[in-house]
């Protein structure tokens, strides 16, 4: 659990970096950003419930 908690910390720190970071959110940062939450909760939310059955 602790993993999953420290995985998803580090990938909202990434987002707040790019978004603070890019001169205009346009739509390949918006594209980035989607692809990447779901490259890291879809997983995630796959164990969960792998974990409570």
């Amino acid at each position: 659990m602790s993993q999953m908690i420290c995985i998803i910390l580090l990938w909202v720190i990434l987002a707040t970096f790019v978004i603070v970071g890019a001169e205009r959110i346009d739509g390949p940062v918006i594209m980035m950003l989607l692809i990447s939450g779901a490259l890291v909760f879809i997983p995630v939310v796959k164990s969960l419930k792998k974990r409570n059955k």
